[in-house]
């Protein structure tokens, strides 16, 4: 019996020149609606957009995408408990921009809402993994907000309990510990020096 030849794989090349071809010959309206219709079926496509262009949202919008990605970061299996498991660094970037965006648009308490809710499941991924790789990324998330809450005018006692909270949000105890430290001890002297 003569032996079978295995099938010859035809070797792939590079998509994208055939891909720019095929799309140079569409009009704009279908290359807008194909757009529109892929990031509606796919978050992370929609990430990587609005990371590229300048997505305008309405505050409750904005916080609402910001509460998907922080539990889109923030997922994992649960399987892979103490190991160095993959994360979604794009949607972490999503939280941190969105973040920057409501504060742009003077919406700094849902700001730092949305970052307690941040801290509470980002330091609960950290726990849960082996060297909680994903602490900067979280770290550099609070880091917007807590820059807005040094220029802001907020009562300083509203900030010392955000800090507080902050630090009984984090379950690891060192996420971001001495920038809120730091933080709360500017509120407390400004307390302070406002109590005669």
């Amino acid at each position: 019996m003569p032996k079978r030849r295995p099938r010859r794989v035809a070797k792939t090349s590079d998509v994208a020149p055939r891909l720019r071809k095929a799309l140079a010959k569409q009009t704009k309206d279908r290359l807008i609606g194909v757009l529109v219709e892929l990031a509606r079926e796919d978050r992370n496509l929609l990430r990587r957009l609005a990371e590229r262009i300048d997505l305008e949202a309405p505050p409750q919008e904005l916080a609402a995408a910001t509460r998907q990605a922080i539990a889109d970061a923030t997922d994992f299996d649960e399987r892979d408990i103490n190991r160095n498991f993959d994360y979604d660094c794009q949607a972490y970037g999503e939280v941190k921009r969105n973040l920057g965006r409501l504060i742009e648009v003077g919406e700094l308490r849902p700001a730092m809402e949305l970052s307690l809710e941040l801290m509470k499941q980002g330091s609960y991924q950290v726990e849960m993994s082996d060297e909680g790789l994903m602490t900067q990324d979280i770290e550099e998330c609070l880091a917007v907000v807590a820059q807005a809450l040094k220029k802001c005018d907020l009562p300083p006692g509203e900030v010392i309990a955000w800090c507080t909270e902050m630090a009984k949000r984090d379950r690891v105890g060192c996420i971001f510990d001495r920038e809120l430290g730091t933080l709360r001890n500017h509120f407390e002297a400004l307390r302070s020096q406002q109590t005669p």
